[in-house]
């Protein structure tokens, strides 16, 4: 496992922002462990965070000349991202992201930032379960402007199956040609926990159960 990554999942750990328990997700599955970006609250955190989805962009080659976030918790991420690429290494591109109500007034539109014709685009977003938002922010893309979106970054790929048996990740490059990079995957973060990493081994059992009735094989470009 990269150093990037192993200080990621013990970061995310130290801010409370991987948890584990009892947790019912978005779609619905009961699950042992959480992800909750909202649990970024200050300026030092948000700007650290920035810097490991810039690592994650750079390690994948990603190029674009915009990165969008999926409002609202996308929107942060793309900013921080956007800031952490100018600052630590010189790669100045765009941001923008959706308004939940397109604006009829002032320079209207549904996308507040830097997007135009020909624009290659990348999601930044928090995390991918079933790939519902990804399914949303496409179509709102498209109406904005012609752009072609040429990668996503997430902070983890839980390597759940999406709507059929394949991992959401691997439904995403499939159906939409669209490469999802994760900063880590619950893999590194059972990893982390076996090594001692983090804590929570008790939560291994339920985590290794989970994996067993939702799991997908690994995605080969996380």
């Amino acid at each position: 496992m990269l150093a990037y990554k192993r200080d990621f999942i013990r970061f995310m750990a130290e801010n409370e922002v991987l948890l584990f328990g009892d947790f019912t997700l978005k779609s619905g599955r009961k699950a042992p462990y959480f992800v909750n970006t909202g649990k970024y609250r200050t300026g030092a955190q948000i700007a650290r965070l920035g810097q490991y989805y810039a690592a994650c962009y750079l390690q994948h080659g990603v190029e674009a000349d915009t990165l969008a976030g999926p409002a609202y918790k996308g929107i942060p991420l793309a900013v921080s991202t956007a800031i952490a690429l100018a600052e630590k290494h010189e790669k100045n591109v765009g941001f923008c992201f959706d308004r939940k109500e397109a604006k009829d007034h002032g320079e209207g539109g549904l996308f507040v930032g830097s997007l135009k014709d020909g624009d290659r685009v990348c999601l930044i977003e928090d995390v991918m379960t079933s790939g519902k938002a990804l399914r949303e922010i496409l179509p709102k893309l498209g109406e904005a402007a012609k752009v072609k979106v040429v990668a996503m970054i997430i902070s983890v790929d839980r390597e759940e199956r999406g709507t059929g048996e394949k991992s959401a990740t691997l439904e995403a490059f499939e159906t939409y040609g669209i490469p999802v990079y994760s900063i880590v995957t619950v893999s590194d973060i059972i990893e982390a926990i076996e090594e001692g990493v983090i804590p929570f081994r008790e939560y291994l059992p339920a985590m290794l159960a989970y994996r067993r009735e939702y799991g997908a094989r690994p995605y080969p470009m996380s």
